[in-house]
C-alpha cells in the first residue's frame, strides 16, 4: 500500500515579467507546490474567480502596468479570502509599510533567488494558514453566539407565556427539538419568528380597531 501524500498547496504567481514568472514557477514546483501564473492583475482576478477556494497564497508584483499589485491586493482583501505576499524591486521602509498596511503576509525583494525566496515564502504561508484558522474560529464563535441569542430569546418567551422557570423552559424547548430531530437553535429561531409575527399582527389588529 502506498503512503498517503497530502495534496500540493496551490500558489498564484502574478508578475508582468514572463521570465521571472517561469523562474518562480520552477522553484516552487520543484519544492512541492502546485502553481498557476498570471501576467496582469486582470488575469489574476480571473484565476481567483476560477479557483479561489484552492489558492493557499498569492505572490503579487507591486509594480505592474494597469492595475498595480497594491490595487490588486486591495481587491483581494475586500472581495476574497485569498492571502497574499508582495514581490518588489524596491527595498525601503515606505514600500514595506504599504505592503503591511494592505494586509500582506510577506515581502520579497528582487532580484529573487531560491535561497531567500523559499524561507520567506514558507513563513508567509504559515501566517496565511494562521489567519485562515483565526477567521474560521471567529466565524464559528459568531455563529454560536447568534444561536445562543436565539435560544435565550425563545426560553424567555416560554417563561413569560407559561409562567415557568428558565430550566423548565429550556428543557421543554430541548425535548421538542429532540422529538422533531432538529437542533435547539432551529426550533428557537422558529419560535422567535412566530412571536414576532404574532406581535406584528396584534399591532395591525389594534390599529384597525382603533380606526373604527
Amino acid at each position: 500500500m502506498s503512503a498517503y501524500l497530502p495534496p500540493r498547496r496551490l500558489i498564484l504567481l502574478v508578475d508582468d515579467d514572463r521570465l521571472l514568472l517561469d523562474y518562480l514557477k520552477t522553484v516552487l514546483d520543484h519544492s512541492g507546490y502546485e502553481t498557476m501564473t498570471a501576467e496582469s492583475a486582470a488575469e489574476a482576478l480571473q484565476r481567483v474567480a476560477e479557483r479561489e477556494a484552492d489558492i493557499a497564497l498569492a505572490l503579487l508584483d507591486i509594480s505592474m502596468p494597469g492595475m498595480s499589485g497594491l490595487d490588486l491586493a486591495r481587491r483581494l482583501k475586500e472581495h476574497t479570502s485569498v492571502a497574499f505576499m508582495f514581490l518588489s524591486s524596491v527595498d525601503d521602509a515606505e514600500t514595506a509599510r504599504q505592503a503591511a498596511s494592505h494586509g500582506a503576509v510577506g515581502f520579497v525583494v528582487k532580484p529573487v533567488d531560491a535561497a531567500r525566496l523559499l524561507p520567506a515564502f514558507e513563513s508567509a504561508l504559515a501566517r496565511a494558514d494562521e489567519i485562515r484558522r483565526l477567521r474560521r474560529t471567529e466565524a464559528n464563535l459568531n455563529a454560536a453566539l447568534a444561536a445562543g441569542r436565539e435560544t435565550s430569546l425563545a426560553v424567555g418567551l416560554l417563561m413569560a407565556r407559561y409562567q415557568t422557570d428558565r430550566n423548565t423552559a429550556f428543557e421543554v424547548l430541548r425535548d421538542h427539538a429532540r422529538s422533531s430531530r432538529r437542533k435547539v437553535n432551529e426550533v428557537a429561531e422558529q419560535l422567535v419568528a412566530a412571536e414576532e409575527l404574532l406581535n406584528s399582527l396584534h399591532g395591525a389588529f389594534a390599529g384597525r380597531l382603533k380606526a373604527k
